[in-house]
């Protein structure tokens, strides 16, 4: 029942920590470097027309039709709300930022916890043993709280490459949503 509880434990935090991959990797519905390539070698009025059409065939492009609708807005509080839909990207690109780090820490902590459990229910149970070290290495108690021990080990492995995965992922979607704000922000200047 420990190990499979372990195997549980570590099973949750690398789903949770898969999670924070995705919600990192899927931000906004259509990819900023994707969206760059799109529109590159448009002209001025024909870079947002691109964009607005590319956007209005995407249903849940939630946040490019605002991003889009900021760069519409009059001159006065254009860089505002901008300003806003940058801060609503780096929003959902952050979301779950620390649950990688947090499920790293349960996973490893859980399983040392079982792992010693199996230990003292293993020695308590050793009472009508002549107390030799051998015979409770010969029942197997050292290596099933190593078994635990190691699927809270593996747990917290894919926990920490998730964490530096997503870290990788949101640096490329912020540099690459810089571009575009920046591609786009030109395109809507006023010609002059």
């Amino acid at each position: 029942m420990i190990p499979f509880l372990a195997a549980l434990v570590a099973l949750a935090c690398a789903a949770a920590s898969a999670r924070r991959v995705w919600f990192a990797a899927n931000a906004t519905v259509l990819h900023p470097a994707q969206v760059e390539r799109v529109i590159a070698g448009s002209g001025r009025e024909e870079t947002l027309a691109r964009l607005r059409a590319v956007v209005s065939a995407e249903r849940d492009a939630e946040w490019e039709r605002d991003l889009l609708g900021a760069l519409a807005a009059p001159a006065a509080a254009r860089v505002a709300l901008v300003n806003e839909q940058m801060t609503e990207l780096d929003y959902r690109i952050q979301r779950w930022s620390r649950v990688p780090r947090v499920c790293a820490s349960i996973a490893s902590s859980f399983a040392f916890m079982l792992a010693t459990l199996v230990l003292r229910e293993g020695l308590s149970d050793a009472t009508d043993l002549s107390g030799d070290l051998g015979e409770l290495l010969v029942r197997g108690l050292v290596g099933d709280a190593f078994t635990v021990a190691a699927m809270g080990m593996i747990g917290t492995a894919f926990c920490i490459a998730a964490q530096q995965e997503a870290k990788k992922i949101a640096k490329d979607r912020v540099a690459a949503a810089d571009r575009l704000v920046a591609v786009l922000e030109d395109a809507a200047a006023p010609e002059g």
